[in-house]
């Protein structure tokens, strides 16, 4: 049930809201603990991945960490947002790389929601937010975020419509990245920055409707950068500019993520889907590199 009490109350809470100026200082052991949290060091012997789980003689950061830097946390649990939280779920994300992590900084940023669409009472809203990351040397990166409110539908929010997402190529895939996640692996990634129960007590996830807790989108996000960085990278974080996608549907930790990926030039346009299953878990996805 909505937490909100009328229309114009959860609009303008939202638009009133007001999210902390964040700033964090994160080292080389955040980059490992994230890195380990996406999957890389699955194989301690693969020397390619090894960069990003051990420091020596330097670490590579994983550009999708971005993701998590300087985060506002679970906000929507904040009852001043009007959220029914418990139905609070990541849609999409995208990621804007100005220059690449480095191991160890500090950085700030402060995070504003830019749009509400309402798509009807018993559908739920749409949130979309902004972030703006910032080190001593500027700016660093863009975060955009959607999350979908499915208990605030029917919030007074815009209409639409939606933005068209990222088209697939209608041809074969070109290149295919598998990797099988560990049951453990929502525990490990929440340490990352999110702390959203709904991936850590099987309560909240029963109460969202799932049979236990799933996967963090941002956890198959950065599994979907890593399967980038592994088939046209060659694992150098620096060619990877931005990559965004949407969700579809949720996976959960012990599952076999499938990457499906296309390239055209600079633009690589990939899927993913939960091979245990057959469903596609991400979709309309798009990165770019150099």
């Amino acid at each position: 049930m909505a937490i909100v009490e009328t229309v114009s109350d959860f609009r303008a809470k939202l638009e009133t809201f007001a999210f902390p100026d964040v700033t964090q200082r994160y080292s080389t052991k955040d980059c490992i603990l994230y890195a380990l949290g996406i999957g890389f060091g699955e194989d301690p012997t693969h020397r390619a991945e090894l960069p990003f789980v051990f420091e020596e003689p330097n670490l590579s950061v994983v550009p999708s960490m971005a993701a998590v830097l300087a985060s506002p946390g679970f906000w929507a649990r904040d009852p001043a947002t009007g959220i029914d939280w418990q139905r609070f779920l990541h849609a999409e994300q995208d990621v804007v790389l100005h220059r690449q992590l480095a191991a160890e900084a500090t950085v700030r940023a402060k995070t504003r929601i830019t749009r509400i669409i309402d798509k009807g009472p018993t559908k739920g809203a749409l949130i979309y937010l902004e972030r703006e990351i910032v080190d001593q040397f500027g700016a660093l990166a863009t975060v955009k975020v959607v999350n979908f409110a499915r208990g605030n539908g029917g919030c007074g929010g815009d209409d639409g419509p939606q933005p068209t997402p990222h088209e697939i190529p209608d041809r074969p895939p070109e290149a295919r990245f598998e990797t099988h996640t560990d049951p453990r692996s929502a525990l490990f990634y929440r340490l990352s920055g999110d702390p959203n129960p709904l991936h850590a007590d099987p309560d909240v996830a029963a109460a969202a409707g799932f049979n236990r807790p799933i996967l963090h989108g941002l956890c198959s996000f950065g599994i979907a950068t890593r399967a980038v960085l592994a088939t046209y990278c060659s694992y150098r974080p620096e060619r990877l500019r931005s990559i965004k996608l949407r969700f579809s549907n949720p996976v959960y930790p012990g599952e076999t993520i499938r990457v499906e990926m296309w390239r055209d030039g600079p633009e690589i346009s990939f899927r993913a889907t939960v091979a245990d299953r057959g469903v596609t878990a991400l979709d309309h996805g798009q990165a770019l590199i150099d």
